[in-house]
């Protein structure tokens, strides 16, 4: 019995201390963290393209907003038609949401300024006077009217975008596989009519 027991000990002995092939089975515990770090930071590369090309598209759109049209309606959907071209090109299949807030002057784009009256540092309705930028007669934290206004409006517009990843890392990692991405920019209607923007008027309780 001592033969076939020491030779099994041998063989144990040898099966212990051989290192072949540990190579492979290091490379396969570290080959999956190695494709989610690499997947991983090609997702972050694409997201960081994607909010390049909107961010890009809405400053070209701002700058190519000199539209002699009096439809502002159609107006919108050709500026927004305008950068989803751009963003598919990078993005296919993107769907969109744009939003618009028009301002008579770029000086209109913060709250309504009110005159502190009883010198409490905050507005008071039943004291304080305030100026009326939007018509409304209420003071206004944004006096923005939604839409594309009117002639020489000043007009905030944000688009956001959501897009599909390029790989699945977001179901492996816990992100959501359609991300989504938003720009701002300002535009300038062009003054294709009479500015019909409400006169700003001071209003007192």
């Amino acid at each position: 019995m001592s033969g076939p027991v020491h030779g099994m000990r041998s063989r144990a002995a040898r099966i212990l201390v051989d290192r072949r092939g540990a190579t492979i089975a290091d490379f396969a515990v570290v080959l999956p963290v190695m494709l989610v770090v690499i997947l991983g930071l090609s997702d972050l590369t694409y997201q960081a393209y994607v909010q390049a090309v909107l961010t890009g598209a809405m400053q070209k759109a701002g700058r190519d907003s000199s539209l002699q049209d009096n439809s502002t309606t159609t107006a919108g959907a050709t500026i927004d038609q305008q950068v989803m071209n751009q963003v598919w090109s990078v993005a296919k299949g993107a769907t969109w949401q744009s939003s618009r807030k028009s301002y008579a002057q770029y000086g209109y784009i913060t709250p309504e300024p009110y005159e502190d009256i009883n010198n409490n540092g905050v507005y008071d309705p039943t004291v304080d006077c305030f100026t009326d930028l939007n018509g409304n007669r209420s003071r206004d934290l944004d006096p923005g009217l939604t839409g594309q206004g009117g002639a020489n409006d000043v007009v905030v517009y944000t688009m956001t975008i959501r897009y599909t990843r390029l790989s699945p890392i977001g179901s492996i990692i816990g992100w959501s596989q359609t991300p989504t991405a938003t720009a701002t920019t300002i535009l300038k209607n062009q003054p294709y009519a009479t500015q019909t923007s409400a006169v700003a008027t001071r209003v007192c309780p």
